[in-house]
């Protein structure tokens, strides 16, 4: 984010879009008994996607547009900015909340056995969306924190070492399309293998908070926060709101240090500086 022209859009919901295709599918399944399966799957996606969305505002990034595809769901943006640390817990974020649905079935059978046969299906559908997520292959989550991992020897090698790892469980996934052809052939795995093939070198996705400018020609209310000025910039996101713009005031031990813009702010958590103290930024 820079200058005023590029001050943060809080966004008010998550939008979400339907591919034709994820129409097309969701249809075809009513008509083929498999309709319970497809919304369930659907559900267990967007619970995924809005834990990303969820992880990523709490580092002052947005996440507010999914798009419902026949394999699953997507989410995209500009991670510039974010730290490797933290974009780390938000790709992380999806498939734990999916492990944690699943867990939270399991026990629900152990103190309730008779809800098992309605809620087996979505329980291994949960279990599978936090295993398929942490394959090492781009675009899954898996690849993104592998690619993450691997930025030590340099962002272009790591890119490549994940493509081709990606390819490579790609090509596992053809070879078991391919020996289930001899008996029923599983057509969801070719599909799979192929969203891997053509994600294998692709790029990011997470949007920066940011608001229009336009919205400062009707007036924006600004929110005034007193606060210690040895509060981190991760913990002082909190304060951010959508609609109001943030001015925050330091003291320390009781005496008026400065006040820091929304801007000045935003410049912090753009640099990564989320461990500093606020007033660190006064300095600046």
């Amino acid at each position: 984010m820079h200058g005023a022209e590029k001050l943060r859009r809080r966004a008010g919901g998550i939008k979400v879009v339907f591919h034709p295709l994820f129409l097309a599918v969701g249809i075809l399944s009513a008509f083929t008994g498999g309709m319970l399966l497809f919304v369930a799957a659907v559900l267990a996606a967007l619970e995924h996607e809005l834990a990303h969305a969820l992880a990523a505002r709490r580092y002052g990034f947005e996440l507010s547009r999914i798009v419902l595809m026949p394999y699953g769901a997507v989410i995209s943006g500009d991670i510039a900015g974010m730290g490797r640390g933290n974009e780390l817990k938000v790709l992380i974020a999806g498939p734990l909340v999916n492990l944690a649905t699943g867990l939270a079935f399991v026990a629900l059978w152990w103190l309730y056995p008779e809800v098992y046969p309605f809620t087996e299906l979505a329980a291994s559908i949960s279990f599978s969306l936090f295993f398929v997520n942490l394959l090492p292959a781009y675009p899954l989550d898996g690849g993104r924190i592998l690619r993450l991992l691997l930025q030590p020897i340099g962002k272009k090698r790591a890119k490549i070492v994940s493509g081709i790892l990606s390819i490579l469980t790609a090509l596992g996934i053809l070879g078991y399309f391919i020996w289930s052809c001899f008996s029923a052939p599983n057509f969801s795995a070719l599909a799979f293998s192929l969203l891997l093939q053509f994600g294998a070198f692709g790029g990011g996705s997470y949007g920066r908070i940011a608001f229009s400018p336009k919205r400062f020609l009707r007036g924006v209310e600004e929110k005034r926060v007193a606060v210690d000025g040895s509060v981190s910039v991760q913990d002082a996101i909190r304060f951010l709101r959508e609609d109001r713009y943030l001015t925050l005031i330091l003291f320390e031990d009781g005496e008026y240090l400065g006040e820091i813009s929304e801007e000045e702010f935003l410049a912090a958590m753009q640099r990564g500086a989320y461990a500093e103290p606020l007033s660190s930024l006064l300095s600046i």
